[in-house]
């Protein structure tokens, strides 16, 4: 019984060492691009390439917009006054562009990945 309750102590001493080495949240390098007067601002997001990116898209119109990218693969209404995440990439190096499917005239930018 005493074997029992050391084993189990070493356990638990080892699971919590090994839980507070670990990241408590991945963190992702996070950019924030903004929907005004069916715009994108900024237009142009330079990210680093190979790497995976938080996009945090954050809609200030009032009518809902849709972030579309073919070249990303990536396709996310937001609503008015509203934000979105994205996850983007890792991207080889270059260009990506995306634009506002409810807006494609005006809401145009893109990604590039260098």
């Amino acid at each position: 019984m005493k074997t029992w309750f050391r084993n189990l102590a070493i356990v638990i001493i080892a699971g919590l060492a090994l839980a507070s080495a670990l990241p408590v949240n991945a963190a992702y390098p996070e950019l924030q691009l903004e929907i005004r007067d069916h715009l994108f601002y900024p237009s142009v997001l330079k990210v680093p390439a190979n790497t995976k990116i938080k996009l945090i898209v954050v809609n200030r119109d009032a009518t809902p917009e849709e972030f579309e990218s073919y070249e990303l693969n990536r396709e996310k209404v937001i609503m008015g006054g509203q934000k979105a995440v994205i996850f983007i990439g890792p991207l080889a190096p270059g260009e990506y562009p995306f634009f506002g499917e409810f807006n494609p005239k005006t809401a145009q930018g893109k990604v590039i990945a260098e």
